[in-house]
């Protein structure tokens, strides 16, 4: 089951639900079903599985190859 991100139409209620394909969701609050779906952080965040995160670079002050700030010398 996904979890969907709602905004009521009524209260104006924000929240997570997990919604099974059959189910018609309902707003936690006031039990109105007049529900936007939202498109959670999740979704977007890193751009799904194939995205990868950019290496580190070095150092200015002493070459770390852990990236800036991984070294006393800052």
């Amino acid at each position: 089951m996904p979890i969907f991100e709602y905004a009521c139409r009524d209260c104006h209620a924000d929240f997570e639900l997990l919604v099974q394909a059959s189910a018609t969701p309902v707003c936690p609050s006031c039990s109105s079903p007049s529900l936007q779906k939202r498109l959670s952080a999740f979704a977007v965040g890193r751009g799904g599985p194939s995205a990868t995160p950019a290496a580190p670079q070095a150092c200015g002050g002493c070459g770390d190859p852990r990236g800036a700030g991984a070294c006393s010398m800052n």
